[in-house]
């Protein structure tokens, strides 16, 4: 199915009451989300809108859809996009200068099969809120790569652990509490 399909059919309500994204082709169930989650994203977005505020000429938005293929329409945790809320139209963005799932039980798919998506699509700045070990991992620098699901990878992975910090690509001069996003 592509994104026209999906988007014809959620307008005649087929998915009403229903959390799902388009992945590849395929209509998927998204998990319901345990507290710890919920927390994580809470967090995050307090922690990405100081950063990427009013005024910054960015948008923080939390799960909600991305344009990336015909194929792919995926609702990241987070997503920070150039504009702002203001004037907001139907269209969906196609690209984000930051995307970041907060993982707990969706860890192995977020790190392989999404970051292959969000690779292929040129999202340069990739975060993972890992809720599992407490961490933050951060993927940048998306290339081919044959052995990822959609042809692409990130060449670049780095490791923030409590007590860290890091800066978002697109925001270099400001800094990002890895406490700030854990529960």
């Amino acid at each position: 199915m592509d994104a026209r399909e999906y988007w014809r059919l959620s307008e005649l309500g087929f998915f009403n009451d229903q959390k799902v994204e388009l992945l590849d082709g395929v209509i998927v169930q998204m998990a319901s989300q345990f507290n710890l989650h919920a927390a994580g994203v809470s967090l995050t977005y307090n922690a990405l809108n100081a950063v990427f505020g009013p005024g910054s000429g960015f948008w923080v938005r939390t799960q909600a859809t991305l344009d990336l293929t015909p194929w792919s329409q995926p609702d990241p945790d987070l997503s920070v996009v150039r504009g702002t809320p203001k004037g907001a139209t139907r269209t969906i963005p196609t690209t984000a200068v930051l995307v970041v799932e907060v993982s707990d039980s969706t860890l192995d798919h977020d790190r392989g099969f999404k970051g292959s998506l969000y690779a292929v699509a040129g999202i340069s700045d990739y975060w993972i809120v890992n809720l599992v070990q407490r961490r933050l991992e951060v993927r940048r620098d998306p290339q081919p790569d044959p052995t990822q699901f959609f042809g692409h990878g990130y060449t670049t992975l780095a490791t923030f652990a409590p007590g860290d910090r890091v800066s978002p690509l697109a925001m270099p001069q400001a800094s990002v509490a890895v406490d700030d996003l854990l529960p």
